[in-house]
């Protein structure tokens, strides 16, 4: 059985070698993303999610599709658009929990798997030079809510509840879950650290 994987993250492929999966595409899909009036940012990963798996075209393969946001109360940060949006984003995160939400698709045809999980992140409050470092580092880029925590960012996140995985882009055991719930063989044999 093929697996297509719906995303461009690299971080997302790393993870699924980790547990011995390697897709056979990859193939990034093309929505709009804009979230909907009055919609829960936990029903818009969701969506997302879905939407992505449904918009790629081959109903023969399995297709893993993802969506992971940073929420501070009912505002979703996305990935910031520059280093100015990403100051905006950390500034309001430093010194505060928030909750990361990744919604992941699995459609084979017309059946689709879904799942979602939550993880509760504090950041430490943030010094101004904390702050002028991490943005120089350009480590934001391309990451909801304007950080990774497997990279610099982790020495400032002193505390998590829930799936790191989650968190890097990816929830591995969900994921590993959906996988073989469907059929396809996860072997977890990954890649050794």
């Amino acid at each position: 059985m093929r697996l297509i994987l719906g995303s461009a993250s690299p971080r997302r492929r790393a993870l699924l070698a980790q547990i011995g999966v390697a897709p056979d595409a990859v193939i990034p899909a093309e929505i709009d993303e804009t979230p909907r009036r009055d919609e829960t940012p936990r029903l818009y990963a969701l969506r997302m999610a879905v939407e992505k798996a449904q918009a790629i075209a081959d109903d023969a393969a399995l297709i893993l599709s993802a969506d992971t946001i940073v929420t501070v109360g009912s505002r979703i940060l996305g990935k910031p658009a520059d280093a100015g949006q990403a100051a905006q984003f950390l500034l309001l995160l430093s010194g505060r929990r928030h909750r990361v939400t990744t919604a992941v698709a699995l459609r084979l045809g017309a059946r689709l798997w879904t799942r979602r999980v939550e993880t509760q992140v504090k950041v430490k409050r943030l010094s101004d030079m904390e702050l002028s470092a991490y943005l120089r580092s350009g480590e934001w880029r391309g990451k909801a809510g304007g950080y990774a925590i497997q990279g610099i960012f982790a020495a400032f996140i002193p505390e998590i509840s829930g799936s790191y995985t989650n968190v890097v882009g990816l929830p591995l055991t969900e994921t590993a879950n959906l996988l073989t719930g469907a059929g396809y063989p996860v072997t977890f044999e990954g890649a050794p650290a």
